[in-house]
């Protein structure tokens, strides 16, 4: 992701500054060089209304930066603009006055040297290096003392949604933000975890980081991915560390985590900062009850047993039901904590035989009944509100009318698992406890069936997946040799013996590209030894033919259509899949990743790392050096077959 940086500036000559020259020459040298995209309103050529563009850059631009050289109204009017709508992220420079305005001037601002109406060439080195420097500092200290005097002054004062800000008919931003999410959905839909993942570190700009970490994150969620999830909560929180949505989140996945001190502990802090927020009540509830659950079941224990232990527990049931009532009073809106009060509050009556109040009982089933009922007005897709009437006619109903309500649910839910497992797993919950027992076996054929016609990513699960990068094979023009063709069967023996101390066989999967030299020879060494086998190519096919394969001899073109053409492999194209490359990205580093975090998908317990290396940097970004050092952050088992010693 690159870091978009707008610079708001007088243009041409103005007071005797060659303000174009102070760009070309000192501003966006010294911003590149620090690794920034850097945009000015009069480069801007589509037509169209400038003024449109220059709000978004000021509400989205990751960085500001402003030339207060002289009192120029634009610039002046194009700070308040970017104080009003952001408390970060800007940093002003000057090269002429020797003092600012009262409103700015406790602002650090970077001096820079003018003479004869351009930038000192004596000193412009030194000043690019400082407006440099100052960038990075700004954006390292992001969330440090708010920049804006608005923000500073009104503490309590709010930034703006990006979303609801948004203006204009076509604008780069939201573009780019509208594939990326459209992306997410179809990876969702089709349960690819690694393709999420990819796409959660290219959100177009920093400012929709947030909104994509948030995205990304949900997606995984609903796809049972706890572990990813957590990650993508905790990037979001990185950015923003007091996003409530983001605290709300990591609290929900520590508790599927079954980290439920941990989860207590962080929900009750966001309760603490939102007091009237319903909605922390009831993960709070969620985590009680989670954790109430994890005390008395057990496997191979009978219903019997089970009842008896759950109600020797029934002080953490009351405390659920009790926290989850509380947060439907503090947000009747919300049908979620209102259920699940109803739902604890019928297996206490079940496990104790003493009644709820009929009042009390009645007020709860109507608010969450219209609750429910409003939100599918405003949407009748919404699948947790029509699954909220089918769990409230099981408390109630007969077995006709809850399959009924239930059914109405799954044909809104859109493959989604981690929904219709989730509202699986309530049921089961009941039937454990012996609560209903007809009606709920009427409930759970529902869901049972329905799960059975949700595509699955892989059809295997693996006992062992293994991971592959290694060198291609020379090009003819190579000065220094690194993988030269004649040592092919070296690497081929070392690959293979790899595999064979590693117990690799049939019931494994397998990761690799399909370059010639390491990735072939891999490939085709776990293709001998029953190896399920998944190539991901970061090109279209006939591009990486040429690139990566063919120079080195049609011996190998040949490797690459075996291995292609072998009933256990899968060859994916990255472009195919994951759509155009964005604006900054790498595709051999692209690739790369889209392959950690499908090997990763399967838990980095079972992962196994092999590399065919040198152990130096290689001729560009995303080759094994990438690979490895990538791996290395994470879970799984490294094998280095160090080439300087095989050759």
């Amino acid at each position: 992701m690159s870091v978009h940086t707008f610079v708001a500036m007088p243009y041409g000559v103005k007071d005797g500054i060659d303000f174009n020259l102070v760009y070309a020459d000192l501003i966006k040298p010294a911003l590149e060089s620090a690794g920034l995209e850097v945009f000015r309103a009069d480069e801007e050529l589509r037509a169209g209304d400038i003024r449109t563009d220059m709000f978004q850059e000021l509400l989205l631009a990751d960085l500001v930066v402003v030339d207060l050289s002289i009192d120029n109204p634009n610039v002046w009017y194009e700070l308040g603009v970017r104080h009003a709508l952001r408390p970060r992220g800007v940093i002003q420079i000057q090269g002429k006055r020797d003092h600012l305005p009262f409103d700015v001037y406790v602002d650090r601002a970077v001096r820079y040297h003018i003479k004869d109406g351009a930038p000192d060439r004596d000193q412009l080195a030194a000043d690019r290096q400082r407006v440099s420097e100052f960038a990075v500092s700004t954006l390292e200290s992001w969330y440090g003392r708010k920049v804006s005097p608005v923000y500073h002054l009104l503490p309590n004062l709010e930034p703006p949604s990006w979303k609801r800000l948004r203006v204009g008919d076509i604008n780069e931003f939201w573009t780019a933000q509208e594939k990326w999410e459209s992306g997410v959905r179809v990876a969702q839909k089709s349960g690819r975890v690694a393709d999420i993942l990819v796409f959660a570190g290219e959100a177009p700009t920093r400012a929709l980081q947030l909104e994509a970490r948030l995205s990304a994150g949900k997606a995984l969620l609903s796809m049972g991915e706890f572990a990813f999830a957590l990650e993508q909560y905790e990037e979001a929180l990185r950015f923003d560390p007091e996003n409530l949505e983001a605290r709300q989140k990591k609290g929900t996945v520590l508790g599927r985590l079954k980290q439920y001190e941990e989860a207590d502990v962080w929900l009750r802090d966001v309760a603490r900062d939102h007091p009237e927020d319903g909605e922390t009540l009831a993960l709070l509830g969620r985590v009680a009850k989670d954790a109430w659950i994890a005390r008395w079941r057990k496997p191979g224990r009978t219903v019997v047993e089970m009842k008896q232990d759950a109600t020797l527990e029934i002080a953490l049931l009351r405390k659920a039901a009790a926290t989850y009532k509380e947060g439907f009073v503090k947000s009747p809106g919300n049908y979620y904590p209102g259920i699940n009060a109803l739902t604890l509050s019928g297996l206490i009556e079940h496990l104790t035989r003493k009644k709820m109040k009929s009042a009390e009982r009645e007020a709860l089933c109507g608010g969450v009944n219209w609750a429910a009922q409003c939100s599918i007005l405003t949407d009748p897709n919404d699948y947790w509100a029509r699954a909220t009437l089918g769990d409230l006619a099981l408390l109630r109903d007969n077995a006709n009318r809850i399959q009924e309500l239930y059914r109405d649910a799954v044909a809104v839910a859109e493959n989604n698992r981690f929904a219709l497992d989730s509202t699986l797993q309530q049921i089961r919950l009941l039937k454990d406890l012996g609560f209903r027992p007809d009606e709920v076996a009427a409930a759970e054929a529902v869901f049972e069936a329905e799960l059975t016609k949700v595509p699955s990513s892989e059809q295997l699960i693996p006992n062992r997946v293994f991971l592959f990068s290694g060198h291609m094979i020379d090009r003819e023009a190579r000065a220094e040799p690194r993988f030269p063709a004649e040592k092919e069967a070296i690497a081929a023996s070392a690959i293979s013996s790899k595999l064979d101390e590693l117990g690799a066989s049939a019931g494994d999967l397998a990761f690799c590209g399909g370059a010639c030299g390491g990735d072939l020879i891999f490939a085709r060494a776990c293709l001998d030894r029953g190896v399920g086998l998944r190539v991901r190519i970061p090109f279209t096919e006939p591009m990486f033919l040429n690139e990566s394969v063919r120079f080195a001899g049609e011996y190998w073109v040949r490797k690459y259509y075996e291995v292609k053409q072998d009933s256990r492999s899968t060859v994916l194209e990255m472009p195919e899949v994951l759509g155009p490359l964005p604006k900054g990205a790498q595709p051999y580093a692209r690739n790369n990743l889209w392959q950690l975090y499908a090997a990763l998908a399967w838990g980095g317990q079972k992962l196994h790392f092999i590399c065919l290396w040198n152990r130096k940097a290689g001729d560009g970004p995303g080759g094994t050096k990438h690979m490895y050092d990538t791996v290395v952050q994470h879970l799984g088992q490294v094998h280095v077959l160090d080439t300087t010693k095989l050759w």
